[in-house]
């Protein structure tokens, strides 16, 4: 039986970088193949949704030079993930800025990783992780025990020389296969309020998600830093989904069941 072949492929796109990294039964010239189309799946996620790109659907539409219905189909079924996530969250995450424009970037992202991770499934590639900029999925046939072992950063810039891992989640022999931080370490408070005028809370500096699927840990861990600590309980109440929240005085809060899939680093 040939050897898998092990392949790592970086993309910049969406202003973030996805590696897509594993093993293939391929040979190299037709994984290249597999990677390049999915990542044009990326790519023409990027030139449909981005609002800055001036050409994009979604900035002629946030220009009111088109409507919903005149864009292509997928911008009517993010629209409507949008809404279903917003109602889920109680309102915690929000496709719409407080200038009242359609930004679905909280969802987008981790969206067209999704689909470009189906495609390597489907061209009989499944012995892989995506890392799609700091979330991070994993597929179920991995055949390396170190890949299900996922390090989340400490909460300052990795540009600090304190810069390191926080903790490590080892997901091996559980349902979870993905995982997802929301924090101000990098970029600040990006992250609006959904509910009231003013800045988001101050409680937290990072949150980090573990879900069975990357949309659902990218999406609630956008929200639960929205919302603050409250967003344990609401956590709680929610099935396949843990987090780990990190203060802004450095302690350390989590979901019911989180204790158990990590151990804290010195």
């Amino acid at each position: 039986m040939t050897a898998p072949n092990e392949f790592q492929h970086i993309e910049e796109c969406m202003g973030t970088v996805f590696v897509f990294k594993g093993r293939s039964p391929l040979d190299d010239q037709k994984t290249e193949q597999v990677i390049q189309n999915a990542v044009a799946i990326l790519h023409k996620s990027d030139q449909i949704f981005s609002l800055y790109k001036p050409e994009s659907p979604l900035s002629r539409l946030a220009r009111g030079e088109a409507s919903v219905a005149d864009l292509p189909p997928v911008v009517s079924e993010i629209w409507d993930d949008c809404e279903e996530w917003e109602k889920r969250t109680d309102g915690w995450f929000k496709a719409f800025t407080p200038q009242h424009t359609f930004d679905p970037s909280g969802l987008v992202k981790t969206w067209a990783a999704a689909k470009a991770a189906e495609r390597l499934r489907a061209e009989g590639i499944l012995d892989f992780t995506l890392n799609a900029g700091g979330d991070i999925m994993l597929n179920d046939e991995l055949t390396e025990n170190i890949d299900w072992c996922i390090g989340i950063s400490k909460p300052i810039t990795i540009a600090s020389p304190d810069a390191g891992v926080l903790t490590v989640f080892d997901l091996k022999g559980t349902v979870f296969r993905a995982v997802a931080t929301s924090g101000s370490a990098e970029r600040g408070n990006h992250i609006w309020n959904p509910k009231f005028e003013g800045d988001i809370q101050d409680e937290l500096v990072q949150v980090s998600v573990i879900a069975k699927d990357l949309v659902t840990a990218d999406v609630w861990a956008t929200a639960a830093f929205a919302e603050g600590l409250r967003a344990v309980e609401r956590l709680n109440r929610e099935p396949d989904v843990e987090a780990l929240f990190v203060m802004r005085d450095g302690g350390l809060a989590g979901t019911d069941a989180i204790v158990p899939l990590f151990a804290k680093l010195d």
